[in-house]
């Protein structure tokens, strides 16, 4: 099993007993998510970290997008929960990077795709391709396109 794993069945173990509702309900949505993805597809399978990360950072993307809509639907109290539940999965989540620091990865890819003579639309995926690995989970993958269509004059 993998640490990340072990890591949320302890805290929600530890939630639980404390009475601490949403931590508890959102570890046990969270470890659903993990479980359904374990057994997804035709074998079974252990995930390992970097699979539970992918699974995370889903997670997470529906709160934000769930908290935005329940806002332009002037459902306020739903959107609150939803950034609680954010709160708890963010904990589990390496820490983002800056913008700076993402543009600084996009700007060295850039550089070693140019170098090998590719421009347009096939550079775009070969830059995204060297930038993905190295931001997995800690930015935006729409932020991470279009900082590169701007690297890329596109």
């Amino acid at each position: 099993m993998s640490a990340m794993k072990d890591q949320m069945k302890s805290d929600l173990t530890t939630a639980i007993k404390g009475r601490d509702e949403v931590t508890s309900a959102t570890l046990r949505m969270v470890l659903t998510a993990v479980t359904n993805e374990e057994v997804s597809g035709k074998e079974a399978r252990e995930l390992s970290d970097d699979d539970v990360l992918t699974v995370l950072g889903r997670e997470a993307k529906k709160r934000r997008e769930s908290a935005e809509a329940y806002d332009a639907a002037s459902r306020p109290e739903l959107a609150d929960r939803e950034r609680a539940e954010l709160e708890v999965i963010t904990r589990y989540l390496p820490q983002p990077l800056s913008e700076a620091e993402v543009q600084a990865i996009v700007d060295a890819a850039v550089a070693e795709v140019a170098a090998g003579g590719s421009t347009g639309g096939a550079a775009m995926g070969q830059v995204m391709k060297i930038v993905q690995p190295q931001v997995k989970g800690r930015a935006d993958g729409g932020a991470i396109a279009g900082m590169v269509k701007a690297a890329l004059g596109m």
